[in-house]
């Protein structure tokens, strides 16, 4: 059995980086507020092959196609739930046509995201109708040519194995992180710790795993942390948001600079992390910057404190992110930092 593209990079790298914003690229491009990002594979398929190429050329291992709304529930907010095929395919076959001529090993991920649907007994979706959407699409997406499915920005437990259930269905590698965004849990209040636990104890587990998007890269970092000490053995992802999202003359703008998010893939990869990259905010400069950063910056003999993070990303958002796994596996309150004599951060 041959081994899949991503398994190979992680065999023969320390690390890998994976690409910026899907969205925030394309918003520069001119897509508008509630336009669906995936008509474009059809309606702009230049931008997007631009879009893969951005991140090839800044030096991404690792880029996801555009088809994070791509399942039918998402579609049918635009009248195209019936096009779940078509669209998916077609960005999976435009990041094969520019990864097979990037001149090096790249990896095409297709991007499957969450169904924006609240999963039973909460809400109305259940877990075979989930599992079926997200099959279907990445069913379309094998077609297209992707070497691994990418699941990101989960916060639902079930929703999570629905996602893993249909990669096992479309026979796929599959890499899934989730998103961390209320004091160091997701929406659903999974910890770094529970999804730790839920990733390993699948009957297929991932390639890799790890968080997405969220609050901050100081959060982010955090939950890496939490990560690393649960120590599954499964290589971590970290896909961190350019600073901090704030409101600007109507528009969401985020305030990371190339050179935060140089130190952000630093402090990431001597966190644990293995695949490294960025989500909301990140273009293609802030990407040069952070392969620059991991190329050149040697990685600490010892992983970030927190305080380190704080002083060079940031405050975090919340003064604990719930829990703090011990050696011994027992899980705990995280402790509180030390606040002494620390002098408040100016923007």
């Amino acid at each position: 059995m041959s081994t899949d593209a991503l398994s190979r990079l992680m065999a023969e790298n320390d690390w890998l980086m994976a690409d910026g914003a899907t969205g925030t690229t394309l918003f520069n491009m001119g897509l508008t507020s509630g336009d669906s990002p995936e008509m474009w594979n059809v309606e702009h398929p230049d931008n997007i092959r631009a879009l893969y190429r951005g991140a090839v050329e800044a030096g991404s291992d690792i880029f996801l196609t555009n088809s994070f709304g791509g399942t039918a529930a998402r579609l049918k907010l635009h009248d195209a739930q019936g096009r779940v095929g078509e669209l998916n395919r077609i960005a999976a076959e435009l990041g094969r046509e520019v990864a097979d001529t990037a001149g090096r090993t790249v990896v095409v991920a297709g991007s499957m995201g969450p169904t924006g649907e609240i999963m039973e007994p909460l809400g109305p979706l259940s877990f075979d109708d989930a599992v079926e959407m997200f099959h279907e699409q990445a069913e379309a997406l094998k077609a297209g040519g992707v070497d691994v499915l990418w699941i990101e920005t989960i916060s639902s437990p079930d929703e999570y194995r629905a996602a893993a259930r249909a990669a096992e269905l479309a026979a796929m590698p599959w890499v899934g992180t989730m998103s961390f965004d209320t004091a160091g849990r997701t929406m659903m209040g999974v910890t770094s710790t529970d999804f730790a636990a839920l990733a390993d104890g699948l009957a297929v587990r991932p390639l890799a795993y790890g968080a997405n998007c969220g609050v901050g890269s100081s959060d982010l970092l955090r939950t890496v942390l939490g990560f690393a000490i649960a120590d599954t053995g499964t290589p971590i992802v970290a896909k961190g948001n350019a600073g901090i999202p704030k409101y600007v003359d109507g528009e969401i703008v985020y305030d990371g600079t190339p050179e935060l998010m140089a130190d952000y893939a630093q402090l990431v990869r001597d966190a644990g992390a293995t695949i490294i990259g960025g989500c909301c905010g990140t273009t293609a400069e802030h990407l040069r910057a952070m392969r620059t950063a991991l190329e050149t910056r040697p990685k600490a003999a010892t992983p970030p404190t927190l305080e380190e993070i704080e002083a060079k990303l940031g405050p975090f958002s919340s003064e604990s992110d719930g829990t703090v796994v011990c050696a011994n596996g027992h899980t705990h309150a995280a402790p509180k930092r030390e606040r002494k004599g620390r002098r408040r951060r100016s923007d």
